[in-house]
């Protein structure tokens, strides 16, 4: 080896000298030069740089237009045009291929459109093929169906005549009627959520309902508790219902005397959803119903052989019958109950107990107060229907109501008699008494209230375990309870969405326009040609009609697609508040939100949705992936940030969570990301074929807008989002809160039916001030351009009292004013002159100065004169009389040497008063004035 490394180096010494450098482009251009280094020996083409970069571009796109002509020939030589959901989809292999062909500005264009469109891989199917793409059924129809059993009744319905046991409390709805001051129901509810979890979106449905901005996120719906007596079901006549005509025509036929109502007990039961369909089951609350059990009192009128109650029900169905009422009303009483809520999940199987020990115990103490049952009233006023202008009359005691749906009383019937005194007394016990003592009394239960549960056993035990919580549980059906992640003490229903609502004629509450691109009021079968009934007391969420045959609730469309459940806005109880939420909506900057709907559906739940294509790459998309970085919960070791530092252990979504984890063929189907649009809660077909019948009705509508919009649409109007693609945060699905612009372009309060302009955005201002249209939206801007007036500032502050005052004295000052002028012109206006011309004439003339004229009596000497006092007196009256003319003497002893006067003036002298000759009468005369004095 050594001889082999010294031949090397002798051989490295002895080769010649070389020069080495990097490679580069010099030897080229030195071979192209001329020898006398003129210029270059081609065209002068550039050989690398930018000039070479933007001529091989040049030349790749003359072959991308030359390719381009072709392909655009061939496709005019197709004899049939496609439809847009006929034409056939490229494999993902041919449409790899087919990028790595495009040209640099196309695959831009593709590229931007990611944030600012949607759904392009899947332009050529049509909704049934979507329908599969997503492991749905849209077509068999097997969905839960209903038949009344009565071949004359075509559908049911839900109005009836009963018993109204309303409150009006402190924290429920400030609309709610007090038509019962006999039972404190507010006692018998879980409002803190010491015991219960969570229930569906409704909550309770008595003691008050729930007011505006509840922590809770329930339906700001009014008291609605109450307890059938007769149902009346559906009230279209042509369909085998009765109408509220026939119903009233024949409560007013007959008589009734008050009925008395006796608490029972409170219990569980009722089949729910168990387990949020978690099949495991591993550790999950179970969900039911809490009912109010009650019984009315039989009680005998005139010795009579028949109870009030039975002489009641004969006569009614009897009345009823002879008014033509239809088949679809019941043959017989109902069981007395009153509903309190549904979808109930309690912590665990002791908070269950504990909850319903302590209700009980309260209705013991109601049956030790009311022994023989009491009739329900209150000594207050109402109006019935509520909010149509009606004058309110007394409630009284005793009275039957017919409810349209449970939220909608429009007619009270008095009983045919005053309470007896014992009755009387009991009816205002709770109102005008102390009933201390009764509940210082009551310390047991003396009945069984062990009610039914779910699966049938009461010595079933269960606890929530927080930890079984998972991101596909933001899927939720909102006819059930939330199973809350852990450190969450109280659900909430306030989400992130996008408002799809529109105003309409129909609707008994209106609300504006979120959006002009759909028209969901096809979905409605108003007709009942394929929906008998509902399971739950909502109609159709697009908006429902007054009148209704069905008699379900009337609520205001409400159609929206939920994108971010935030949970509750209690920060004590784990939440987030609502003007955190709002701050941190403020800072995500996400692009044009666009949809595009995919197919309609019945899911696992009996609902009916209408499913929007799940596009991990869209603007929605990208909008989930933030809001699930920023507010979703702490899960799988991954926790959220933002820049305010504010967080929920509330939100049904996990920071970890992600748009590629959602439903449909691009997503995991692991997530809570899943585009959906609820259409009716539980419909009940009439059989498979109508389910089937309506659902190809709705994808006929479905494959249109797909035509229509291939790449999705931005959805809004051109007072609400002109641009289009707002998000809105919701504080449940009845009310839109807050709306905010794409791209950082401000937000706006939308509640109410109430709009502001944007006055708010961190996006960065365009060049002109105030003055380029583009800030107009800027909170600096918008308050320049919009700033009131001083004196509208300052009349507004006077507020309604001030106002009024200075309206008052102005009002008073005018007439005043009027009354001098009027009164002044009488007495001074000229023969035949007008008010007016005597106005201007007495404006422009010149006013005459007055001199004063002195009291001569004050002249007169009070004391007795002597020959001093006289000389002085002569000397100074003719002085007087030399200066001036006018003035004229009163004294009546005048001296000699006033006779130079005018013979004139002495004539007036001695006839108006006599003259004294002497000396001696002036002394007389003027002792006389000094005794007077």
């Amino acid at each position: 080896m050594k001889q082999y490394a010294l031949l090397i180096a002798v051989g490295a010494l002895l080769a010649p000298a070389v020069d080495s450098k990097l490679a580069d482009r010099s030897r080229i251009v030195k071979a192209r030069q001329q020898k006398d280094g003129g210029r270059y020996l081609d065209n002068g083409s550039p050989i690398a740089g930018p000039s070479y970069r933007s001529r091989r571009r040049d030349i790749e796109q003359n072959i991308e237009r030359k390719q381009t002509a072709i392909e655009k020939k061939e496709q005019r030589k197709a004899k049939e045009a496609k439809a847009p959901w006929k034409m056939n989809i490229p494999t993902e292999r041919e449409a790899d291929v087919k990028m790595l062909d495009e040209t640099p500005e196309e695959f831009q264009r593709k590229l931007s459109s990611q944030l600012t469109g949607c759904c392009y891989t899947y332009q050529g199917y049509d909704a049934a093929t979507m329908c599969a793409t997503y492991g749905q059924d849209c077509e068999s129809g097997e969905t839960p169906s209903h038949d009344s059993g009565d071949e004359d009744c075509s559908h049911d319905g839900l109005s009836f005549i009963g018993i109204s046991f309303s409150v009006n409390t402190a924290n429920g709805n400030p609309y709610s009627y007090q038509l019962c001051d006999q039972f404190p129901v507010e006692n018998i509810i879980d409002r803190n959520y010491d015991y219960i979890m969570s229930m569906d979106e409704d909550g309770w449905l008595v003691g008050g309902g729930y007011k505006t901005f509840d922590y809770s996120g329930k339906m700001p719906y009014i008291d609605s508790s109450h307890t059938e007596v007769v149902r009346i079901g559906n009230m279209d006549p042509n369909s085998g219902g009765t109408s509220i005509d026939q119903v009233y025509s024949a409560m007013e036929s007959i008589t009734f005397a008050p009925f008395s109502i006796f608490p029972e007990y409170l219990k569980a039961g009722g089949g729910h959803h168990s387990g949020d369909n978690d099949d495991d089951g591993e550790g999950e609350a179970p969900s039911s119903d809490v009912t109010l059990v009650v019984s009315i009192v039989d009680t005998y009128e005139d010795d009579n052989s028949y109870s009030s109650y039975e002489t009641f029900l004969e006569d009614l169905f009897d009345a009823l019958d002879a008014v033509g009422g239809g088949p679809c009303m019941d043959d017989d009483d109902t069981d007395p109950h009153v509903s309190m809520s549904r979808g109930v999940k309690f912590w665990s199987s002791t908070h269950a107990t504990s909850y319903y020990y302590e209700a009980n115990l309260e209705i013991a103490v109601w049956q030790a107060m009311y022994p023989n049952g009491v009739p329900i009233g209150s000594n207050g006023y109402a109006a019935f229907p509520p909010g149509r202008g009606g004058s309110k009359v007394y409630v009284g005691y005793g009275n039957l109501y017919f409810f349209f749906d449970r939220s909608n009383i429009t007619k009270a019937f008095m009983p045919n008699r005053d309470l007896t005194d014992n009755e009387k007394y009991y009816a205002t016990l709770y109102k005008s008494s102390d009933v201390s003592s009764f509940y210082s009394s009551v310390t047991t239960i003396g009945f069984d209230y062990a009610g039914s549960h779910d699966d049938g056993d009461d010595d079933c035990s269960y606890e929530h375990n927080a930890y079984n919580w998972h991101a596909s549980m933001a899927m939720h059906d909102m006819t059930d309870g939330w199973s809350l992640p852990p450190n969450c003490m109280q659900e909430g229903e306030t989400f992130f969405g996008i408002p799809l609502s529109r105003s309409s004629s129909s609707k008994l509450q209106s609300t504006n326009s979120f959006q002009e691109q759909f028209d969901f009021e096809i979905f409605a079968d108003r007709n009942n040609t394929y929906v008998d009934s509902f399971g739950t007391n909502h109609g159709w969420l697009v908006g429902e009609e007054p009148g209704n045959a069905i008699g379900s609730i009337v609520d205001k469309d409400t159609a929206h697609i939920p994108i971010f459940y935030a949970g509750t806005t209690n920060a004590n109880m784990g939440g987030l508040s609502l003007s955190n939420m709002i701050k941190v909506a403020k800072t995500i900057d996400f692009g044009t939100l666009y949809i595009k709907p995919a197919f309609v559906y019945v899911d696992g739940n009996g609902h009916v949705k209408l499913q929007f294509e799940m596009d991990p790459n869209s603007a929605l998309g990208y909008l989930y992936d933030n809001l699930c970085k920023e507010l979703g919960i702490t899960w799988n070791y991954e926790s959220p940030y933002n820049t305010y530092g504010a967080y929920t252990n509330c939100a049904m979504h996990a920071a970890s969570d992600r748009a590629s984890y959602g439903c449909g063929p691009e997503g995991a189907n692991s997530g809570g990301f899943c585009p959906q649009m609820t259409i009716a809660y539980s419909p009940r077909f009439y059989d498979e074929d109508s389910a089937a019948a309506y659902l190809e009705k709705c994808n006929d509508y479905v494959d249109y807008w797909r035509s229509l919009y291939p790449s999705g649409v931005a959805v809004g109007t051109s007072s609400f989002c002109p641009d289009g693609g707002c998000m809105g945060l919701f504080l449940n699905r009845y009310d839109l809160y807050q709306v905010f612009k794409p791209d950082l372009g401000g937000s706006w309060v939308e509640y109410n039916g109430a709009s502001m302009p944007p006055t708010f955005s961190p996006a960065p201002t365009w060049k002109g001030g105030c003055d380029e249209p583009h800030n107009f939206h800027l909170d600096k801007c918008f308050r320049k351009r919009y700033k009131p007036k001083a004196s509208a500032v300052a009349w507004d502050a006077l507020g309604t009292v001030g106002q009024f005052s200075v309206l008052l004295v102005v009002f008073m000052a005018v007439t005043l004013s009027i009354s001098i002028f009027l009164a002044r012109a009488r007495k001074k206006r000229r023969r035949g002159e007008s008010y007016l011309g005597f106005f201007f004439r007495d404006l422009t003339r010149k006013k005459k100065s007055r001199r004063r004229k002195k009291n001569r009596d004050l002249e007169e000497s009070m004391l007795p004169e002597t020959s001093s006092r006289r000389s002085k007196s002569r000397s100074r009256r003719s002085s007087s009389r030399s200066r001036s003319k006018s003035r004229r003497s009163s004294s009546k002893g005048r001296s000699a040497s006033s006779s130079g006067r005018s013979k004139s003036k002495d004539r007036r002298r001695s006839s108006s008063r006599p003259k004294s000759s002497s000396r001696g009468g002036e002394r007389e005369e003027s002792t006389k004035r000094q005794q007077l004095v």
